[in-house]
């Protein structure tokens, strides 16, 4: 598993405009393009899908388990890691702190949202 540079993780950070694509059915081909909230941990990356395990690029990267993410001015193929049910209270913590002004958080906190919190790695 790779790691990400720091420097790649600070523009990522900086900006709100990360688009993942997970692979399509092929393994081939990137899918649409979904804007999405991510936060950095400790040195990871990680989205959640705001309408939880029936997103449907959430289900595409559970099934692919890799794609291709944008943001940041960066494009980078990438790996995904469901967390299921593990512990996320920073993972949270990092959303309150970086959405706490926008109407979208509550839900981005609540179950269905958790239960579909993904970790991105480069490729």
């Amino acid at each position: 598993m790779s790691i990400w540079k720091t420097e790649e993780l600070d523009k990522i950070a900086s900006t709100d405009d990360l688009h993942i694509s997970p692979y399509r059915k092929d393994g081939k081909t990137f899918g649409t393009p979904t804007w999405i909230w991510s936060v950095v941990v400790d040195g990871s990356l990680y989205v959640r899908a705001y309408n939880g395990q029936a997103s449907s690029w959430y289900q595409a990267a559970r099934e692919q388990k890799a794609g291709r993410i944008t943001a940041g001015g960066l494009t980078k193929d990438v790996v995904f890691k469901l967390l299921g049910h593990t512990d996320q209270k920073r993972i949270d913590a990092a959303y309150k702190a970086n959405y706490n002004k926008s109407p979208y958080l509550a839900p981005m906190l609540g179950d269905r949202a958790r239960s579909a919190t993904v970790e991105i790695t480069p490729a």
